[in-house]
């Protein structure tokens, strides 16, 4: 039995997800097989993710982001995702310009800037810890910051040298992180362009994405701590696009922004 369901494909700065009006659901339930198959880059729609847009649960809410990773299961925090959720949010009159809205994680607050220029805030950071040790000598430098997810942010000097695939994998099951895991960052700064360059393993997906987010915001956190950024930091992601992320040390506060684009919009037959 299969049913057809309506979708909107966005991406945020590459980061990509298959988006859905929970009222296009009717009363049905999505299981993780159904998203695994949807998000499939060979037989299904092809994403890292999908996000539904629900009825909001706190008072002045315009909507409830839920985000599921492409393994299927729901996750804690998606900061492109988020962006994302707002322009779509707006574009189907769920929501005005400036909004908050529920996520997993807490109320976060959106803006629509323009078209494709959509700003968030995070969660409050927490968990930050430089210079941790993982007994390896591969790369030197070790930090983590959770900024809705953890993350583990490896400054280098050339993120385009790392082997993303092999080491993120590595890192994401590191026994420190265990069980749940992290989601792993590489860091560059090139000092001819002045150029922060980031590129990104994320857990869930099991892959480098093409931006992440919260591990550009955590990365930018971990920088600015260590003296070798200042907020507004603005890193290039491997997609090619750009995240600006404002760091707030006095309240731990985050903003990301950076565009969200909606690639094309279609109906896709659920089986199960």
């Amino acid at each position: 039995m299969s049913t057809a369901l309506m979708f909107t494909k966005m991406h945020g700065a590459g980061n990509d997800f298959i988006m859905i009006d929970q009222r296009d659901l009717e009363d049905q339930t999505l299981s993780p097989e159904m998203i695994q198959a949807v998000c499939d880059r060979r037989t299904g729609v092809g994403a890292d993710g999908l996000i539904i847009l629900a009825p909001a649960t706190s008072p002045g809410a315009a909507f409830r982001m839920i985000y599921f990773n492409a393994d299927g299961y729901e996750a804690e925090m998606c900061g492109n995702g988020a962006r994302c959720s707002v322009a779509f949010a707006q574009a189907i009159g769920l929501a005005k310009m400036e909004m908050q809205f529920d996520t997993f994680s807490g109320l976060l607050e959106g803006t629509v800037f323009g078209p494709e220029d959509i700003q968030v805030s995070l969660p409050v950071w927490k968990d930050l810890e430089l210079d941790l040790d993982l007994g390896d000598q591969e790369f030197p430098n070790h930090h983590t910051c959770n900024t809705g997810v953890p993350h583990l942010v490896i400054p280098v000097p050339d993120v385009g040298a790392v082997d993303v695939s092999r080491w993120g994998s590595h890192y994401r099951h590191h026994e420190q992180f265990a069980p749940a895991g992290t989601n792993v960052n590489f860091v560059s700064h090139n000092p001819d362009s002045g150029q922060h360059m980031l590129r990104t393993f994320e857990r869930g997906v099991e892959d480098e994405t093409l931006a992440c987010g919260t591990g550009a915001s955590a990365s930018a956190v971990v920088l600015c701590q260590l003296g070798l950024a200042q907020s507004p930091l603005k890193l290039h992601t491997r997609g090619g696009d750009q995240l600006q992320v404002s760091v707030d040390f006095e309240h731990n506060k985050l903003l990301l922004r950076g565009p969200a684009v909606t690639s094309f919009r279609g109906e896709v037959l659920i089986h199960g």
